[in-house]
């Protein structure tokens, strides 16, 4: 009998979901800190940088998970 090759994912599959998940986490704080009128102030928060950082690991991790979708390895 043959045995059937089990196909997997590569890591940079997973690393693109991992980023994606966690840059939504870190969007959606951006979010909340943007709207909160009571917040702490520190030296940059005008910049919103939680705001830009999650749109960045968005992004990469739409890229890496879009790059390894159908890829496979054995």
């Amino acid at each position: 009998m043959e045995q059937e090759q089990k196909k997997m994912k590569p890591i940079w599959y997973f690393v693109g979901l991992m980023l994606s998940a966690m840059g939504v986490v870190v969007e959606i704080s951006g979010i909340v800190n943007y709207s909160d009128t009571q917040a702490a102030k520190t030296v940059l928060s005008e910049l919103h940088p939680a705001l830009w950082w999650g749109a960045v690991m968005i992004v990469s991790g739409l890229i890496f998970l879009l790059a390894n979708r159908k890829k496979t390895v054995e």
